[in-house]
């Protein structure tokens, strides 16, 4: 019997579900319906639509399902467009601190976005007194009076001791109103930012409650047992329980339904993605084969919450040009869908040659120099965007929807040249470098801030507008690209096959090996009560110095109760040959330092020349390859070495001592990673040789004494 897991991702325009084969990665069967923002049940409607047309066209039955995910956007619209719930706020504490604190748990009203606010009303209770637990039903009733719909319990340092927070919550709940603790959201100090947080979360719950029960409704009437899952803001996945606690871990979920694709779909070590739709383009940065995290805000307020760093410019495969005279000065931000035009590449004008120039306002406050062509015997006007002018140059090979119609997009272009006084392919090239010059600056950006090496850097394209926007800004900026297969439903694909995640973190000064070990253990349960096979489980340790704050983040997926993945292998010269690819070098240069039953280790060597050309060293570059071909690690500059379980502690330690730098921080131990079977431990967010090895004994504790262990490593720059 087929095990199938099937992913929905609600977008701008369309909510898409594909089913893929979890026994070769394989896709099944995909569906398309509109996003259904303004009905009743709000984006819900769509994913049940998309789902249940899904199963019906291509013959799946609800035993072959093993896991249902989908990504949503209502998290994050309900935010910006002000569609929340009034919270009330009930602060605790007791003696000086608490006084202090006072103001800070009072948080006033919340702008969101401009004109949009979350609106709070605020009690202290000072838990001094021998009965204030008395006092909570009848605070919780004024609350109501006020006007508020949930509350939030916030305690000072309540993230040591939870229970007042949780007996708040608990009485709350009892007289029928949502409610969360702000210990429950997070486990770090601030109190007014942990307030904030808890708050925004509790404005969601409602709206968000909704969406939940209707979906799991659906799911138990078309007779699939399968858990269902929602993708998180930080590129995993959780199970729908946890969504109901914790919705805002739902912001930008649908970028993160694209990177997750990225990572396991297209299977992204290094790399730039960029996700392009018809309006927007989403990017991020994959980095050791992960997503890179920073601190979420929304509006001015920041909030004790990780989200993927997506970058989303107003560029894309719809954006219309705007026009002076008879010269294009711009192109977007407004989209042809924004503007009510369509496209030349999919229209159906029957004559080129009879059409003029228009300009049109999108909306209001808008420039009114967008560009549209209009016959002079219609009403229908379109447009040429980054998707036709793709299509000109001959650089469109994925077609994501459908194709466009080459010998219209011809015409148009010749014609609107006449109209311009110049040249098609100069109007198509022109439309596409101001694009690109847009894209440019934002990935310099990304490359400074997260030290991306040159070498290892590539273009993914994903979204239906990829080929529109990424071969042309690839080629401006010399940089290798590729477009994903079955790019237009990639985000779809990403959800299905998301891994389910979770991270906790807690504010430690000089973290012990104790403490570390006890936080990565409390990540890999909760990844486990959501349903991961601890065989999947992998964790990473990252040690903030600068916050005093240690996060582990564990992630792992359902498939080993189902059975692993099959994977075909590949021979020793296709291997190489990928690896050859990589390295940008001919196969001859390549060599294979280690080969095991799983993975390859494979490096070129090239010798870096020194000042004025004399002398010079030689340097390693290494990538690990698993046997079907993913290529799991790339590190420049690194050093190969293989050990086994009673010699890796001693080999750790001479590796670090050997290549411990000194910067204006300190001591930099190097980057390290350990291959233990088909894992990869990621010790680089670590910062003494002790936290390390710790950690490094706790992940190769169970294996056989002579099972082989490979340690790459490389010095921090």
């Amino acid at each position: 019997m087929r095990q199938i897991k099937i992913g929905i991702d609600v977008g701008g325009t369309f909510t898409h579900a594909v089913a893929v084969d979890v026994s070769d990665y394989s896709i099944i069967g995909k569906s398309c319906v509109p996003t259904t923002h303004k009905a009743s049940e709000g984006v819900a409607k769509g994913v049940v639509q998309s789902m249940m047309e899904l199963i019906g066209d291509h013959n799946i039955k609800p035993d072959e399902v093993i896991l249902i995910a989908h990504s949503t956007t209502q998290a994050t619209n309900a935010l910006l467009e002000g569609d929340i719930a009034k919270v009330g706020i009930i602060g605790l504490g007791k003696g000086f601190e608490a006084k202090l604190a006072k103001k800070q748990i009072d948080l006033g009203d919340i702008e969101l976005s401009p004109g949009k606010f979350l609106y709070t009303f605020f009690r202290f209770i000072d838990t001094s007194k021998a009965d204030w637990e008395k006092s909570v039903g009848d605070i919780i009733k004024s609350l109501r009076n006020d006007g508020a719909e949930v509350i939030v319990a916030s305690e000072v340092f309540g993230v040591d001791d939870t229970k007042n927070e949780e007996y708040v919550t608990r009485i709350a709940e009892g007289m029928n109103i949502l409610a969360t603790s702000a210990g429950s959201i997070s486990k770090l100090y601030g109190i007014r930012v942990r307030t904030r947080t808890a708050a925004i979360n509790a404005a969601m719950m409602p709206k968000m409650l909704e969406t939940a029960n209707m979906t799991e409704k659906a799911l138990k009437e078309s007779g699939i047992a399968a858990p269902l899952m929602v993708m998180r803001s930080d590129g995993g996945i959780m199970d729908i329980s946890e969504m109901r606690k914790r919705p805002i871990l739902t912001m930008l979920s649908g970028p993160a339904a694209g990177v997750a694709a990225a990572l396991m779909y297209i299977k992204v070590s290094d790399g730039i993605f960029l996700e392009v739709g018809g309006t927007s383009t989403d990017i991020s940065v994959i980095k050791n084969g992960k997503p890179q995290i920073k601190s979420a805000q929304i509006g001015k307020n920041r909030l004790f919450l990780r989200t993927l760093d997506v970058r989303t410019l107003g560029i894309a495969g719809g954006s219309v040009p705007r026009i002076h005279g008879n010269k294009i000065i711009d192109v977007g931000p407004r989209s042809a869908h924004i503007a009510n035009l369509h496209y030349a590449a999919y229209s159906t004008i029957p004559d080129a040659d009879d059409l003029r120039i228009k300009t049109v306002q999108p909306l209001k406050g808008d420039p009114d120099d967008y560009l549209a062509l209009q016959s002079n015997n219609g009403d229908e006007k379109i447009t040429i965007t980054p998707t036709e002018a793709s299509y000109q140059l001959g650089l469109v090979n994925a077609v994501g929807h459908g194709a466009g119609n080459i010998s219209v997009i011809n015409n148009v272009f010749a014609k609107v040249a006449v109209l311009l006084s110049t040249k098609a392919d100069e109007i198509a090239n022109h439309i596409l470098k101001i694009s690109a010059g847009k894209i440019k600056p934002v990935i310099l950006q990304l490359i400074r801030e997260y030290k991306l090496d040159p070498e290892l850097i590539r273009f993914i394209g994903g979204g239906g507008g990829a080929s529109s926007i990424v071969p042309f800004s690839a080629n401006y900026m010399n940089i290798p690209h590729q477009i994903a297969e079955n790019c237009e439903v990639v985000s779809a694909i990403g959800a299905a096959m998301g891994i389910i995640k979770d991270s906790v973190e807690r504010n430690i000064i000089n973290p012990s090996e104790s403490d570390i070990l006890a936080l990565r253990q409390e990540a890999i349960n909760s990844v486990m009560k959501m349903g991961a096979s601890p065989d999947s489980i992998e964790v990473t340790i990252e040690i903030d110095n600068q916050n005093k704050k240690v996060i582990a983040t564990a992630f792992g997926s359902s498939e080993f109760k189902t059975g692993e993945v099959k994977k075909s292998s590949l021979d020793k010269t296709e291997l190489i040959g990928l690896a050859a690819k990589s390295f940008r070098a001919a196969a001859a240069e390549v060599t294979v330092e280690v080969d095991t039953e799983f993975i390859n280790v494979c490096s070129k060597t090239r010798k870096k020349r020194k000042f004025l050309g004399f002398g010079g060293t030689e340097e390693k570059s290494v990538r690990v390859i698993e046997n079907d071909g993913t290529i799991r690690l790339q590190v420049n500059d690194a050093q190969v070495n293989t050990t086994n379980k009673s010699g890796i502690k001693s080999l750790i330690s001479s590796i670090i001592a050997e290549n411990t730098t000194f910067g204006d921080a300190g001591a930099l131990v190097p980057d390290i990673f350990v291959v233990v079977g088909r894992k990869i431990l990621d010790l680089c967010g670590l910062i003494t040789e002790s936290q390390i090895i710790s950690l490094t004994e706790i992940e190769v504790k169970n294996i056989n004494d002579n099972d082989p262990l490979i340690i790459i490593s490389s010095r921090k720059k």
